[in-house]
């Protein structure tokens, strides 16, 4: 089988809305990458410091297609370059994203090693071993950079853990890395299951990640956490915000971004509706990062 890569240059809140369109067509969703290289040729413009790449399986032309025209009427909204596709062969697609990821250093000790790379990890070094895949997650993003740092810096002790959406299993990983021995991880993309099942190996922490196929659920999962992650988009973390508050011990802490911060506000008034208080906001670029702690009940 063959594979076309489909990528276009926006900016943040662009890229969000064209990885959110994309992912309504490309199974796998799409990938936000952020990156400080002009095209060949030109200047950097950071209206186009963002990269939103997907891949379509030749069989799926017709909702390449449809993906395209959707993102011509999104740039008459935002700027956005024209959508770039190649073709790619089994064995090339195989091999055509990791180019993109290289190793990265996050918060105080944490590294993001791409699971084909070298790397002699120095003593106070926390390392996350990752093969992205076609999954979200990879560290280049600033949501899941700022997501690391949060858990760095929030996570004491052994916190029941909960991640959701969880992508290619970064923030699980890390949350074992950095103490958590019960930490369940909750995707509804089967391609994201497969990836962080995966992931979770590499980095030999299976004994402590649970990965389940599916999403946050009122009922099942009630007064269960210590620590909740959710780095997804703001409207969602909204709409999960009464089940996130009901997930969560009393006292328990939400680490949310995937936030413009255009939307933050949104975020800090689903919480607040749901007696979760916003104790800490960081930010980077055009993105934020929101913790909130349960209300003492």
């Amino acid at each position: 089988m063959n594979w076309i890569e489909l990528s276009i240059r926006t900016d943040a809140e662009g890229a969000e809305a064209a990885a959110a369109l994309l992912n309504e067509f490309v199974q796998g969703g799409a990938a936000i990458e952020q990156t400080l290289l002009p095209d060949p040729g030109e200047t950097f413009d950071p209206a186009r410091a963002f990269i939103v790449r997907a891949f379509f399986s030749s069989d799926q032309r017709g909702n390449l297609e449809r993906a395209e025209e959707g993102l011509w009427h999104l740039a008459q909204l935002r700027p956005m370059t024209t959508p770039q596709t190649r073709e790619l062969a089994e064995e090339d697609w195989a091999e055509a994203w990791k180019k993109y990821y290289t190793l990265l250093h996050i918060g105080k000790h944490l590294v993001i090693k791409p699971s084909w790379l070298e790397y002699t990890a120095q003593p106070d070094d926390i390392v996350i071993e990752l093969d992205p895949g076609m999954a979200f997650g990879t560290g280049l993003h600033p949501t899941t950079r700022l997501c690391m740092i949060a858990l760095e810096n929030h996570l004491h002790g052994n916190p029941h853990t909960l991640d959701v959406g969880t992508g290619s299993g970064i923030l699980s990983i890390t949350a074992a890395k950095l103490g958590a021995r019960e930490i369940l991880a909750l995707d509804t993309d089967t391609v994201a299951v497969d990836t962080t099942t995966r992931n979770v190996g590499f980095n030999h922490v299976e004994n402590f990640v649970r990965v389940e196929l599916g999403s946050i659920d009122t009922e099942k999962h009630c007064n269960q956490f210590d620590l909740i992650c959710i780095n997804i988009l703001a409207e969602v973390i909204c709409e999960l915000a009464p089940a996130l508050a009901s997930a969560l011990h009393s006292e328990g802490i939400v680490i949310a971004s995937g936030i413009l911060a255009t939307k933050a506000d949104d975020v800090v008034e689903a919480f607040d509706a749901v007696e979760i208080d916003v104790i800490e906001k960081t930010q980077e670029e055009d993105w934020v990062a929101i913790i909130g702690q349960k209300l003492k009940s």
